[in-house]
């Protein structure tokens, strides 16, 4: 099976959790710089009103390049509660939520000082929620090219992912129709147990 490397991101894609399932060692990539409006801190739900985007404020540094790694959270906002009340509202009547919702909630409860460490806690707790190990090696040095590796880093740009996914039951689908690649919350909190086998159908 293929090496690939990715980003770490808030509650990945879809199409991430596509490639680690189907991948034979993942890499993530933990040298880069912090790019805005990316996934690196933020996501997509289906709310009542169609897809919701949930953003993460970030101390912003004065410098011109910022790694990813020393990119700290704003703790002037109580974001935790926003998220978990919009993750409420979109799928409290989904199949799944109640059933992870307890697994999840570190997310909401626990206070890192830095993203990726935010990041791999939901890359962890997610991956165990699926039934997937969680096994990775990390970037020590940022490369242009890696060789020996499918080099999926531009999943973690939306408008640069153009995986087309099989269609499954959305809470709001008859009101809104499948809305695609979203966060792999959506996918979890729909289909439950049946998500990695639905992940491992899919191609990128």
């Amino acid at each position: 099976m293929k090496s690939i490397i990715i980003h770490p991101s808030y509650f990945p894609s879809i199409s991430h959790y596509i490639a680690m399932v189907n991948a034979g060692a993942v890499t993530l990539e933990m040298e880069d710089n912090f790019q805005k409006q990316t996934n690196r801190n933020r996501m997509y739900i289906y709310s009542p009103n169609g897809i919701q985007l949930l953003n993460i404020p970030i101390k912003h540094s004065k410098a011109a390049h910022q790694r990813i790694q020393d990119v700290k959270l704003e703790t002037a906002f109580d974001w935790q509660k926003q998220h978990f009340k919009s993750l409420e509202a979109a799928y409290r009547t989904s199949p799944f939520f109640e059933y992870f919702e307890d697994d999840l909630m570190p997310i909401f409860t626990t206070k890192h000082t830095f993203l990726m460490d935010l990041n791999l806690q939901t890359m962890e707790l997610v991956s165990k929620c699926l039934g997937m190990d969680f096994n990775y090696t990390s970037t020590t040095e940022y490369f242009h090219e890696v060789p020996n590796h499918e080099d999926l880093r531009h999943l973690i740009n939306g408008k640069k992912d153009a995986t087309q996914l099989e269609h499954y039951t959305q809470v709001f689908g008859e009101k809104h129709g499948f809305i695609n690649n979203l966060s792999i919350l959506d996918l979890l909190f729909n289909e439950g147990r049946y998500a990695k086998d639905y992940l491992k159908r899919q191609t990128l």
